[in-house]
């Protein structure tokens, strides 16, 4: 049980935004998988939804299979946040977040993203305007600062306590850092001593379910948030709540059901977006399943092309019999191909050349529409 403001929630484990992944279809198939409660969406411009942007509203859509959901607003207008969240609050969203933590440089610009961590004062009165006007939580993504000499995490959290805030979710990097580096563990916690009883959700390179552990282990952060790695591993959030509860470690999905959750995912990206920009979007999506397919540089090459439903087939149809020579007559991949699990930042003792080439890469979300 998590005690989100008024809300109640069934996980300590939370799915970040991701620009550009985590919208209705990829919510629709963890939720499926299971072992996760609160999904948040995309980071959303309150400017843009206030003026009713359709590409704004998009970013939103939502259905009932989708609850509990939280909108993640960012800007740095007091009035413009206030009224973007009243609206999502009036249209039966459970829960805003405000991002105080983007790095990239058109959200910034904004005076919203990281740039609020350099304001304080300014920040806190934003935060409390909107607590005092809604009623359903309202909560904070932030980093640690602007960069190792900036470090304002702990303050920023006493000022966001003080206006009312429901909860932290603190990414163990600065914004200097972008998602280059090793998550400092240590800022996390240094954010959860400096705050009473408000929770706070640890995030950053969250790739297993012993890193999860050893991130609240560590931090004594009430709970994890995962972006990145749960969409490399939609199966994180059921493996993370087992394994929490029992210690036991859940063996990975099989290649048929990953293929299967691959076809689910792509139905709903049609049923959503329709078929043509369905699979057009599809196509940055495919890839990250086949992280964990085997030999699979046929299907990236071409999966990257499809346009129609009979596209995705084809290629699915294709890779499929070029794979059968990488596996024994069970269908497992011979030993030579079998991939090695994801090492959180965190957990390694030195970060070489060749374990930087196999961490997790950043998408690139679509900032057009922010």
């Amino acid at each position: 049980m998590f005690q989100l403001g008024t809300l109640k929630l069934g996980s300590n484990l939370f799915l970040s935004p991701l620009a550009g992944y985590t919208n209705l279809p990829f919510r629709l198939v963890i939720r499926e998988i299971g072992g996760v409660d609160l999904c948040t969406t995309d980071l959303v411009n309150a400017r843009s939804l206030i003026e009713r942007n359709p590409k704004a509203l998009k970013l939103i859509e939502t259905n009932q299979a989708d609850r509990p959901l939280a909108v993640q607003l960012f800007g740095g207008v007091s009035e413009e946040m206030r009224d973007a969240a009243l609206y999502l609050e009036s249209t039966g969203i459970s829960a805003i977040d405000i991002n105080m933590g983007c790095p990239v440089r058109k959200v910034v610009k904004t005076g919203g993203g990281s740039a609020m961590m350099t304001e304080l004062g300014k920040t806190q009165k934003l935060v409390r305007c909107m607590v005092d006007t809604l009623k359903i939580p309202v909560t904070a993504k932030m980093r640690l600062g602007w960069d190792d000499d900036n470090i304002t995490a702990p303050d920023l959290a006493r000022a966001l306590e003080d206006a009312g805030i429901a909860a932290i979710f603190v990414h163990g990097r600065t914004r200097a850092q972008g998602f280059e580096g090793t998550v400092n563990l240590s800022g996390i916690r240094r954010v959860v001593e400096a705050i009473g009883d408000v929770p706070v959700v640890g995030n950053g390179d969250v790739t297993s379910p012993e890193a999860a552990r050893h991130m609240i282990e560590q931090t004594g952060c009430h709970g994890v948030s995962m972006g990145r790695g749960a969409f490399y591993n939609p199966w994180m959030f059921k493996h993370t709540e087992h394994f929490l509860k029992s210690g036991e470690l859940l063996p990975e999905p099989t290649f048929e059901k990953r293929i299967e959750v691959l076809r689910r995912h792509y139905q709903l990206m049609l049923e959503v977006f329709g078929e043509e920009r369905g699979s057009i979007m599809f196509r940055k999506v495919a890839p990250w399943y086949a992280k964990r397919f085997g030999p699979a540089k046929p299907f990236n090459k071409a999966v990257v092309q499809i346009k129609s439903r009979r596209d995705f087939e084809a290629v699915l149809a294709d890779y499929l019999n070029w794979r059968k020579q990488f596996t024994d007559k069970d269908g497992n991949l011979f030993p030579q191909y079998e991939l090695l699990p994801m090492i959180a930042s965190f957990m390694r003792e030195r970060e070489t050349v060749a374990e930087k080439r196999k961490a997790i890469p950043v998408p690139k979300g679509p900032v057009e529409v922010w």
